[in-house]
C-alpha cells in the first residue's frame, strides 16, 4: 500500500500546473550490479517542514528523469520495488540541478515482491514506434497472442486470424526483434497457440527506422516476451479451460543468482475450434440459362501443441553479457471439413448433390537456437556493440485422405522443410550529450523445400495414381544481405530527429524440381528513413515519419502448381511475380488533456507493382460424379459435357498491378475519470485506390473502409473487474469483391485472490456469434456470395498464480510520455 499511495500521489502531482519559480532536477537511476537502467523508478521530493511529498516523477526507459521542482530545501527519495531506497538528505534546489547517476542495490529481504505486473496497458511514444506495455487486459486472459494483437490500436485480426496494420495485411511480425521459431512456418496458427500471458509488450512500428528490415509494406509488429532480470526466483502459471472444449497451461519462470539468469516460458494448449462456411455461385452460360453451385462447409478443428523458450544469460562483467536460448515448438493439429455441394438449375431445382469429406492431419515441429552478445562500453548503456546468431529448422507435414460420396477419391500429402539462418551485428556510438550514431549488418538466409503430392482414385478408392497436373516439388531460396547506418540527435529541448539509410541486396532462386524449370532473380535497393519529433510542451508533440519498404513474394505466391481449396477452386502461384516497393509518410499528433489522452496520425503510402489477387475462370471443368478434371480442348469434352453436368474450375492467383495508393487517419482516445473506471477507443479510416489492367481486364478499384474498437473497464463492488470490448470493421470493396461489415463483442470479469497473488477470470468471445466474413465476388462469367466463420462463440475460465510477483497499479504517468524520444541503441528488442 505504501508504493501504491506514493505512486497515486506522484501521478496527481505530475499533472498539476507549475509556477514560474520552478527549476529542473535531472539524473539517472541504474541497477548497481548490472548498470542496467531502471525504468519507472520513483523520485519524490519531500518537504523539510512536514515530510510530505511536494512533487515527483519517474524514470524513462533509459533510467533518466527530468522533473520541474519549486525552489526550496528537500529530502529526495529514489525508490524502486525490491531495491533499497536511496535518500539524498538536505538538498537545496535553487537552479537547474543534475544529481548524476544514482545506483540502487537489490533489497534481499524484499525479494518476495520482485517482479511487477502492470495493472493496465500503457503506451510510450518514441521516435520510430509506439510501445504498448500489455497490462491486465481481461478480454485476453487465458487467450493467445492473436487475441492480444486484436486489442492493440492500429492492429486488427480478421476472422481467419490474418493480422493487418491500418488495414494492410503485409505486416512483418517479429519476436524479440527477430524472426522466431515461435511463429514457425504458419504464423497465423502459431499466434493462436502462444499464450497471451507470455507477452510483456507489443511495439507497433508504422514508420520503421533503418535498423529494421525493409520487409513489410504495412510496418512491423515486434512482440517482446516476458523476462525478469532481478535476483531470486519469480514466475507465474496460468491454467484455463473453456467451451467449445479447450484447456491449457502456460507459465514463465526466472531464476537469477549471481551472474546467471535462467529463464523459461512454456505452454501447452488444446482447443476445439468449430467453424463454418457457405458459398452460392451463379455461372453465366451466354445465351443458355445460368447454372448454380451451392456449397456448405463445416470445420471441426483440433489445435493442440507445446512450445517452450528457455535460455541462460551470463553477465560476463558489469558491461557485457552472453545469452543462449533454445526455442522448441510442436503442434499436432486435426481438421475435419465436410463439404456438401449442390448443383442447381435456373429454377433452383437440385440436379446433383455431392458430399466431400476432407480429414487433415498436420504435424509441425520447429527448433531454433540463438546466441546474443551484448557489450556496453564504459558502463554506458548507450555505447553498445551487439552480435546475434540464430538458426532455425522447421518441418510441417499435412496428410489428407479426401472422401466423396462415401468413397476415397484423393490422397494429398504436403511436406515442407525450412531452414533459416540469421547473422546480425549492431554498433551504437553516442555523440556528445544527445547525439547517437548507429551502423550495422544483417544477413538472413532462407531455404524452403515444398513437396506436394496428390494421388487420385477413379475406382472408388481401390487404387490411386499420382496426379501429375497437381503434384510438384518446389525449392525456394532467398538470401538478403543488408547494411544500414543512421544518426539521431536533439536540437535544443524540443526538436529530435533520426535519419537513416539501409541497403538490401536480395537473391531469390526458384527451382521447380518437378518440371525442371529454374529461375533466379537479384535486385539491390536503397531504403531511406526519416523520423522527426517536435515537443510543443511536456503534454503535446508532433511526429513525422518517412520510409521506403518492400514486399517480397512468398514461396506460395510463386509456386505455379495449383493447390486446392476445393475441387472447383484452385490457388495457383505466379513465378513471374516481382517484389512491390512502397513509399510511406506518417504525421502524428499526441496531446494529453488532464485525464484524457489523444494519440493520432495521418498517413499516406504509394506502392508500385502492388500485389493483387484475382479470380479467373480456367479452361478446366470438374465432374463430381467421376472425380475428374477435364480440359475444354480434350477430345472427349463434348461427350462428357452431354453426359454430365460440368462445373467450371476457378483459379485465384497473385499478380503485379500498376499502383496502389493508401491514405488514412487514425486516433486513439484514453479517458480515466476515476481509478475504478477506464475508457479507451481506437478509430481507423483508410482508403485504398488501385489502378491497373491484366489480360485485357481492368482492375481499377476504390475501397474506403474503417474500423472502430471500444474498451470499457470498470471495477464493481467486491473488487471485481468488468471489461467490455466492442469491435466493428466497416464494409470494403475491390475490383472483384464487396465485403460486408463485421461486428463482435467480448466480455470479461476478473477477481484477485490471496492478497493479489492469484487471479480468476472469465471471458466470452464473440458474445453474439457475429464475427463472420460475408462477401460478394463477381466477374464477367460468374458471381459468388460467401460467408465464413473461422471460430464460433467461445467461453473461457482461467486461473493465474504468481509467486514472487505482484501487480503494479498505475505506476507512473500512464498513457505515454511526450518527451520520450530516445533512439534505443542496439538491435531492436535485444533481451
Amino acid at each position: 500500500m505504501k508504493y501504491f499511495a506514493l505512486t497515486i500521489t506522484l501521478f496527481l502531482c505530475c499533472f498539476s500546473t507549475w509556477s514560474q519559480s520552478e527549476v529542473k532536477v535531472s539524473g539517472k537511476v541504474l541497477e548497481s550490479d548490472t548498470k542496467a537502467p531502471l525504468e519507472y523508478a520513483t523520485i519524490a521530493f519531500l518537504s523539510k517542514k512536514d515530510n510530505t511529498i511536494v512533487t515527483g516523477g519517474i524514470t524513462d526507459a533509459k533510467g533518466e528523469f527530468s522533473i520541474p521542482v519549486p525552489r526550496g530545501m528537500y529530502d529526495i527519495s529514489i525508490e524502486y520495488i525490491s531495491y533499497k531506497t536511496v535518500t539524498l538528505k538536505d538538498r537545496r534546489v535553487n537552479g537547474d540541478t543534475n544529481l548524476g547517476v544514482i545506483n540502487l542495490d537489490i533489497d534481499i529481504e524484499a525479494l518476495g515482491e520482485v517482479e511487477v505486473i502492470a495493472e493496465r496497458t500503457t503506451v510510450e511514444i518514441k521516435l520510430d514506434k509506439k510501445v504498448y506495455n500489455v497490462g491486465k487486459d481481461l478480454t485476453v486472459r487465458g487467450g493467445t497472442v492473436s487475441d492480444v494483437l486484436d486489442n492493440v490500436p492500429s492492429v486488427s485480426v480478421d476472422v481467419e486470424g490474418n493480422v493487418s496494420l491500418r488495414g494492410n495485411d503485409d505486416v512483418r511480425i517479429l519476436i524479440n526483434g527477430k524472426p522466431s521459431g515461435l511463429v514457425g512456418l504458419n504464423s497465423t496458427d502459431a499466434l493462436r497457440q502462444l499464450p497471451a500471458e507470455s507477452i510483456e509488450r507489443v511495439e507497433v512500428i508504422t514508420s520503421p527506422s533503418a535498423r529494421y528490415d525493409a520487409e513489410g509494406s504495412a510496418g512491423i509488429l515486434n512482440i517482446i516476451l516476458r523476462r525478469s532480470k532481478l535476483q531470486g526466483l519469480n514466475g507465474a502459471i496460468t491454467v484455463n479451460g473453456g467451451y467449445p472444449t479447450s484447456a491449457g497451461v502456460s507459465g514463465n519462470i526466472n531464476f537469477r543468482t549471481g551472474d546467471l539468469n535462467i529463464f523459461n516460458t512454456s505452454s501447452y494448449n488444446y482447443r476445439e475450434v468449430p467453424g463454418n462456411a457457405f458459398s452460392d455461385t451463379e455461372f453465366f452460360n451466354g445465351d443458355e440459362p445460368s447454372t448454380f453451385l451451392r456449397e456448405d462447409r463445416d470445420f471441426d478443428r483440433i489445435r493442440k501443441g507445446y512450445s517452450t523458450n528457455t535460455g541462460v544469460e551470463w553477465y560476463v562483467n558489469k558491461s557485457s553479457s552472453i545469452t543462449a536460448a533454445l526455442v522448441y515448438r510442436n503442434s499436432d493439429n486435426e481438421s475435419n471439413t465436410t463439404n456438401i455441394a449442390d448443383e442447381l438449375d435456373a429454377n433452383g431445382n437440385i440436379l446433383n448433390t455431392n458430399l466431400r469429406r476432407d480429414p487433415e492431419f498436420e504435424d509441425d515441429k520447429t527448433v531454433q537456437y540463438s546466441v546474443n552478445y551484448d557489450k556496453q562500453f564504459n558502463e554506458n548503456s548507450q555505447h553498445r556493440l551487439t552480435f546475434d546468431f540464430q538458426y532455425e529448422d522447421s518441418n510441417e507435414t499435412e496428410v489428407s485422405l479426401i472422401n466423396q460420396n462415401g468413397f476415397d477419391v484423393e490422397n494429398v500429402i504436403t511436406d515442407e522443410e525450412q531452414q533459416r539462418m540469421l547473422l546480425q551485428a549492431d554498433y551504437v556510438q553516442p555523440i556528445k550529450e544527445n547525439g547517437q550514431f548507429e551502423i550495422g549488418y544483417r544477413g538472413e538466409f532462407f531455404d524452403l523445400l515444398t513437396d506436394y503430392l496428390v494421388e487420385s482414385s477413379f475406382d472408388n478408392g481401390e487404387t490411386f495414381e499420382v496426379n501429375t497436373n497437381l503434384s510438384n516439388t518446389l525449392d525456394f531460396k532467398q538470401q538478403v544481405n543488408a547494411f544500414y547506418t543512421q544518426y539521431g540527435n536533439r536540437l535544443g529541448k524540443k526538436f529530435s530527429y533520426l535519419l537513416g539509410l539501409r541497403f538490401e541486396g536480395t537473391r531469390i532462386t526458384i527451382d521447380q524440381v518437378t518440371s525442371g524449370e529454374f529461375d533466379k532473380k537479384e535486385y539491390n535497393q536503397l531504403f531511406p528513413t526519416v523520423n522527426l519529433a517536435y515537443e510543443l510542451s511536456e503534454d503535446e508533440n508532433i511526429t513525422f515519419g518517412y520510409n521506403r519498404r518492400i514486399r517480397r513474394p512468398r514461396s506460395r505466391f510463386i509456386n505455379p502448381f495449383p493447390s486446392r481449396n476445393s475441387a472447383t477452386n484452385l490457388f495457383q502461384g505466379n513465378p513471374d511475380l516481382d517484389p512491390s516497393t512502397s513509399n510511406a509518410f506518417d504525421l502524428g499528433y499526441f496531446r494529453r488533456f488532464g485525464k484524457l489522452t489523444l494519440t493520432s496520425s495521418i498517413y499516406f503510402q504509394r506502392s508500385e507493382d502492388a500485389f493483387n489477387f484475382v479470380a479467373l475462370e480456367t479452361d478446366n471443368f470438374y465432374i463430381f460424379e467421376t472425380n475428374q478434371t477435364i480440359n475444354i480442348n480434350d477430345p472427349n469434352f463434348d461427350m462428357l459435357n452431354e453426359q454430365f453436368d460440368l462445373v467450371p474450375v476457378i483459379r485465384r492467383t497473385p499478380i503485379n498491378l500498376a499502383t496502389n495508393d493508401r491514405f488514412g487517419f487514425e486516433f486513439t482516445l484514453t479517458y480515466r475519470p476515476t481509478r475504478k473506471w477506464n475508457l479507451n477507443g481506437n478509430f481507423n479510416l483508410f482508403n485504398s485506390k488501385t489502378r491497373g489492367d491484366f489480360e485485357g481486364q481492368n482492375f481499377d478499384a476504390d475501397n474506403l473502409s474503417w474500423f472502430v474498437r471500444l474498451n470499457n473497464k470498470y471495477t464493481l463492488p467486491g473488487d471485481i473487474d468488468w471489461q467490455t470490448r466492442l469491435f466493428y470493421r466497416g464494409p470494403s470493396e475491390t475490383a472483384q469483391s464487396k465485403n460486408q461489415g463485421i461486428f463482435s463483442t467480448s466480455l470479461a470479469f476478473s477477481k484477485d485472490l490471496f492478497n493479489d497473488k492469484a487471479s480468476l477470470a472469465f471471458r466470452v468471445d464473440d458474445v453474439f456469434n457475429s464475427r463472420k466474413r460475408k462477401s460478394d465476388n463477381f466477374t464477367n462469367t460468374f458471381e459468388t456470395y460467401s460467408e465464413f466463420q473461422w471460430r464460433e462463440r467461445s467461453f473461457n475460465l482461467s486461473f493465474t498464480y504468481r509467486f514472487n510477483q505482484k501487480k503494479q497499479r498505475d505506476r507512473g504517468r500512464g498513457q505515454g510520455s511526450g518527451d520520450n524520444f530516445d533512439f534505443e541503441g542496439g538491435s531492436p528488442g535485444t533481451p
